[in-house]
């Protein structure tokens, strides 16, 4: 950068003119930069609050686009401590009584008592099998310890539902293989190879018995079936979640021992209520969010005028586009809803805002008659929230036109700030050009100042001594 002693010879001040020409200049193109970053920032950050909250419409619909959202019926429980339930397909408004004798249990056998700290010399193997299926058989190395045996067990044998544990008491330990399979024929028993015979396990309902300190065998009885009666009828199951029982409904047994409780299946009103205005809400919320990002503001400058501005993405063609598909969906016809066929049969229609409001009164009516319909109108695949998340794909997926619009004003303000520093480089290169420019002629002008003060000097004294 050029450097002056501010006009010494001249008297002009050198660093304000330099200045003046350095911004006359630069300000052209400076505007120009300063201008097209303000957009591209503005607009990036726009494009950025749109895909946020056009991706959280989308996972909103995700959630409710399940069969348990919007379905007809539902099934409660008298007593969920007792039993839970559920509905699904095929299920009808109904109440049962249901009585449970038994819980189904998995198998759960042990060794004899094994010396604390004593290991198996020879080795050999243990053939774990469960009702009529072997699991498999371990490997047991010589010299092996009770927990290396448990942990190989839990090794190879976990996919199979099988965990072993060793439990230890004031007699002794024993190891202690346990089922996560329920049911009558689950049972677990182990063979050994001779030096492993301790470890020999009958757990089989038919020939087996407790465990005792000499014996292996199950810990408290042999897997059992549920057994249950439904408004009188008896039951069992291998599996406490029964299904298949009462068409359309799953229950999950929790407690035996003649517990009794009550299953009702009726009119889901006030779930599909709260899932709709689920629905409303995130529909509405997205909506604002655009209006944000499209909106002019008309206000009154210091003058008094009237200005307006306009928002970042006021005018853009994408939001314009989304915003129609969206619509669409929302008018569009559903072929899965049975006797629902359009969102405003349930009391939801479009404000002049864009935004959904609901008919309480039309949409309870509605849902009285047809609330067996609205699970197929908005969930699965052509239901309503599929379509309305689908049609989103092409902005809010990676790479999609949301992302490339993203990278084009990234590489925009890139390519700003190398137009930035080019400028910058070339401003500091005419000021020192100009500062060269005018310290010389600073030089310049002072060398003929003193040329003439000496000439002047000169004509002074010549013309004392002619008068003399």
């Amino acid at each position: 950068m050029g450097t002056s002693v501010n006009g010494v010879g001249s008297g002009i001040d050198i660093d304000s003119i330099v200045s003046s020409l350095v911004t006359a200049q630069k300000t052209p193109k400076q505007t120009q930069i300063t201008n097209a970053k303000t957009e591209a920032t503005t607009t990036l950050s726009a494009v950025s609050s749109l895909k946020s909250a056009l991706s959280t419409f989308q996972t909103a619909m995700t959630d409710l686009n399940v069969a348990k959202s919007f379905a007809g019926l539902t099934a409660t429980s008298s007593d969920e401590d007792k039993m839970t339930a559920t509905v699904s397909s095929g299920a009808a408004d109904g109440t049962y009584s249901l009585t449970v004798a038994q819980l189904a249990t998995g198998s759960k056998v042990a060794t004899q008592y094994i010396d604390s700290g004593a290991t198996f010399s020879t080795g050999g193997s243990l053939t774990l099998t469960q009702g009529d299926s072997t699991l498999g058989t371990v490997k047991v190395a010589a010299n092996a310890s009770l927990s290396t045996i448990r942990d190989s067990i839990n090794t190879q044998l976990k996919s199979s539902g099988i965990t072993a544990n060793i439990i230890t008491d004031s007699t002794g330990q024993r190891l202690v293989i346990s089922s996560s399979k329920t049911g009558e024929g689950t049972d677990i028993s182990v063979t050994a190879t001779s030096g492993l015979s301790a470890l020999a396990i009958d757990g089989s309902s038919a020939t087996g018995s407790v465990a005792s300190a000499t014996t292996g065998g199950y810990v408290t009885a042999p897997a059992q079936d549920a057994e249950f009666t439904i408004d009188g009828l008896s039951m069992t199951s291998a599996s406490n979640t029964v299904t298949g029982a009462i068409s359309g409904v799953e229950f999950t047994l929790l407690t035996g021992e003649n517990s009794k409780s009550t299953l009702t299946v009726e009119t889901n009103t006030d779930g599909l209520k709260t899932s709709i205005q689920s629905f409303v809400d995130s529909y509405n919320t997205l909506m604002s969010s655009i209006k944000s990002l499209t909106s002019v503001t008309s206000s009154t400058d210091d003058d008094g005028n009237a200005t307006t501005t306009a928002a970042a993405l006021t005018s853009d063609s994408s939001v314009r586009n989304i915003i129609n598909s969206l619509r669409n969906q929302l008018v569009g016809t559903s072929t899965n809803g049975g006797t629902i066929t359009l969102l405003s049969q349930l009391g939801v229609a479009t404000q002049t805002d864009g935004t959904l409001k609901i008919d309480d009164d039309k949409l309870e009516t509605a849902l009285e008659t047809n609330a067996s319909s609205v699970e197929g109108f908005f969930t699965g695949t052509g239901g309503l929230l599929d379509r309305m998340s689908s049609g989103l794909d092409l902005y809010v997926k990676n790479d999609g036109l949301l992302d490339q619009r993203v990278d084009s004003l990234n590489d925009t303000l890139s390519d700003l700030a190398t137009q930035q520093t080019t400028l910058n480089t070339r401003m500091d290169k005419y000021q020192t050009t100009m500062y060269a420019k005018y310290n010389a002629m600073d030089t310049l002008v002072a060398q003929l100042n003193a040329t003439s003060s000496s000439v002047m000097t000169t004509l002074n004294a010549l013309n004392t001594d002619s008068s003399d």
